[in-house]
Parts: C-alpha cells; sequence; structure tokens
C-alpha cells in the first residue's frame, strides 16, 4: 500500500486535471458562443445590407431605408411565402423573376410596394382617401387591415409608413398564393388595389419593375453536363 502522502499527492493532480479539463471546455464554449453571436450579428447586417443594394421607388423620401427594411423583415417572416412563389404572369412584371436570386425576388416585391405608393399615395404615410376610408403608403382601409390580421387596424396606426407596408405584405400574401397572379384577371395584388386596374397606372407601375435591375434576366449558368453535351454536339 502506498504511503498517505503519496496518495494525497495523486488525489491532487486527479482534481486539478478534472478542473483543468473542465476550465478548457467552458473556454472552449464560451469562445463558440461568442462566435455564434458574432456569426448571428454579421448575418443581421448582410440582411439588412442587401435590402440597400437596389434603388426603390420611394428613395427620394427620408423615410425611404425605414420602410424597405420593414418590408424586408416582413418578406422574412410573415410574407416569407411571397418571394418563393412564381407567380403565372410574373413575365409581364419581372422578366428575370423566375430564374433570381432570393434577394432580387425579395426587391421585387418591395420595389412593387414602393410603385404602388406613387399612384395610392404619392409617398404620402399620412394620406387619407375614400372620403376617410383608407389610409397611408398604399391606402388601407382599417377593416381590411383586421380581415388580413394586420398589427394594425386603425388609421392612425396606419398612417406609420413602416407598419402600413408591413400591412401590405401580409395581405400579398394571403392573395398572391390564393390567386396565384401579380395582377392577371384583375386578381392576386389587383384584388385589394384600384391602381391596377387603370391600365395607364398599371403600365406604369410594370415599366418601373421591368427597368430595375433586380428583374433583369441573368444568363443561365450551365452545368458541367450541359457543358460537355455542347462540346460534343
Amino acid at each position: 500500500m502506498l504511503p498517505r502522502d503519496v496518495l494525497m499527492t495523486q488525489f491532487s493532480l486527479r482534481v486539478l486535471k478534472v478542473a483543468l479539463v473542465f476550465g478548457l471546455g467552458l473556454s472552449i464554449s464560451a469562445c463558440s458562443t461568442t462566435e455564434a453571436m458574432n456569426d448571428a450579428s454579421d448575418a443581421t447586417k448582410t440582411a439588412t445590407a442587401s435590402s440597400k443594394n437596389h434603388n426603390m421607388r420611394w428613395d427620394h423620401r427620408p423615410e425611404s431605408d425605414n420602410w424597405t427594411d420593414t418590408a424586408l423583415e416582413a418578406l422574412r417572416s410573415h410574407g416569407s411565402v411571397l418571394p418563393s412563389l412564381v407567380p403565372h404572369d410574373i413575365e409581364t412584371w419581372c422578366p428575370g423573376y423566375a430564374t433570381a436570386s432570393l434577394e432580387d425576388r425579395e426587391a421585387f416585391w418591395i420595389g412593387l410596394i414602393s410603385t404602388l405608393a406613387k399612384h395610392e399615395s404619392t409617398w404620402n404615410p399620412a394620406a387619407v382617401g375614400g372620403g376617410g376610408r383608407w389610409f397611408g403608403l398604399v391606402q388601407i382601409a382599417p377593416s381590411t387591415a383586421r380581415l388580413y390580421g394586420c398589427e394594425a387596424r386603425s388609421g392612425t396606426a396606419l398612417k406609420n409608413g413602416s407598419q402600413n407596408v408591413s400591412c401590405a405584405i401580409r395581405i400579398m400574401s394571403r392573395t398572391v398564393p390564393r390567386d396565384g397572379v401579380v395582377s392577371r384577371g384583375m386578381r392576386g395584388v389587383a384584388a385589394d388595389w384600384g391602381p391596377f386596374h387603370s391600365s395607364k397606372k398599371r403600365n406604369d407601375m410594370i415599366a418601373w419593375t421591368n427597368a430595375q435591375p433586380f428583374c433583369q434576366p441573368k444568363p443561365e449558368v450551365k452545368g458541367p453536363a450541359t457543358l460537355f453535351k455542347g462540346m460534343n454536339g
């Protein structure tokens, strides 16, 4: 049997070893947590920055950055179905949409709202129309907002530009999947917004979205199989 002092020394060494391993684990865990937080922060910055990569029709307004950022957040939450869809009449509105990146698809929907706002309110978030029935940037009725479950449900709330935009995306995220179109047959987005029923206003909106970089057709990227087929043919 080993002397007591030797046993105590061995025990102390084991305790020290466990403490060192445990401490190292905590250190690694803390580093991983910090890295994860930094990654999340970077992702948030990237999402916000991506909304600035495209020009919108309301960019001359001082509040435009807030409206664009709110629209992007909505498209990545309650309106996420919109950029996942390819409406049947999208070629009319955005020729490059079907093969576009997610960011470009998001930009189209934000751009559509920004050009719609020109004809609904001339980008005036405090606008009230229809004898006091419609409010804000894209003239939403409180009854319509409540029907679709928007957070802004009163005229006063709908005169907040960001809330108005968020509500518009909530409405579109129901009507576009339902009808499968942007405006054909006056369905989809057109079911709730009058400017689509005017050929002059509709053509103006179409001309604007068609002219934007995010709606330009992108060259098809050919895979290896396609390239070899072309070489053999």
